[in-house]
């Protein structure tokens, strides 16, 4: 597994210890875990992550590359016989609608398909998660399902619908998505 996947504004790291400050500020703010099956975080819970539930080579630290600053995690789980990846992450509210998204999925997706060579790779959400559906259509992926009421929002205490996506090895377009090469890896034009 790599220590690190690079594109062009993100370093794609493996979470350490040292990354609980900036992880907590995400992981315990009930407002940017609003669709996540977990948080909000104690800070017992976000320290009980890092230290034992990581896993190398798929859960990354998303940091910004001109400040050196941690901004999110994101991760590629890949099932028992290597066939299958599922796609997860999270991003601090502070730095969406930027296209950090976008670009780590990009680069998740090409990690999933040239070096892990899966042969799929899925991806969920609530269906009400309109940034986390973009991130995932403009990555290539497409929206194969429609699960209603079929995920638990933790912070409005209702049965919400549940989105999933996915896109296969030889769907994949290593320029991004659907868009023109030119661009660096991780880049959609």
């Amino acid at each position: 597994m790599k220590p690190a996947l690079e594109t062009r504004r993100l370093t794609l790291r493996p979470l350490t210890p040292e990354d609980f400050d900036a992880m907590h500020s995400w992981a315990g703010n009930p407002a940017n875990v609003r669709y996540m099956a977990w948080g909000p975080n104690s800070e017992e819970q976000t320290r009980g992550f890092l230290a034992s539930l990581v896993k190398p080579g798929k859960d990354f630290a998303v940091v910004l590359k001109e400040t050196g600053c941690v901004v999110g995690s994101c991760g590629i789980y890949p099932d028992d016989e290597m066939d299958t990846g599922v796609l997860g992450w999270i991003l601090h509210m502070d730095h969406w609608k930027q296209g950090y998204g976008t670009e780590f999925a990009a680069e998740l997706i090409r990690y999933g398909f040239e070096d892990l060579k899966l042969r799929r790779i899925t991806a969920y959400c609530a269906a009400a998660n309109y940034g986390s559906r973009r991130i995932m259509e403009r990555s290539g992926m497409r929206r194969e399902a429609l699960h209603v009421k079929a995920f638990w929002a933790r912070i409005d205490k209702e049965w919400i619908d549940q989105a999933e996506y996915a896109i296969l090895a030889e769907e994949y377009n290593p320029c991004g998505g659907n868009n023109p090469c030119g661009g660096s890896k991780g880049e959609l034009l």
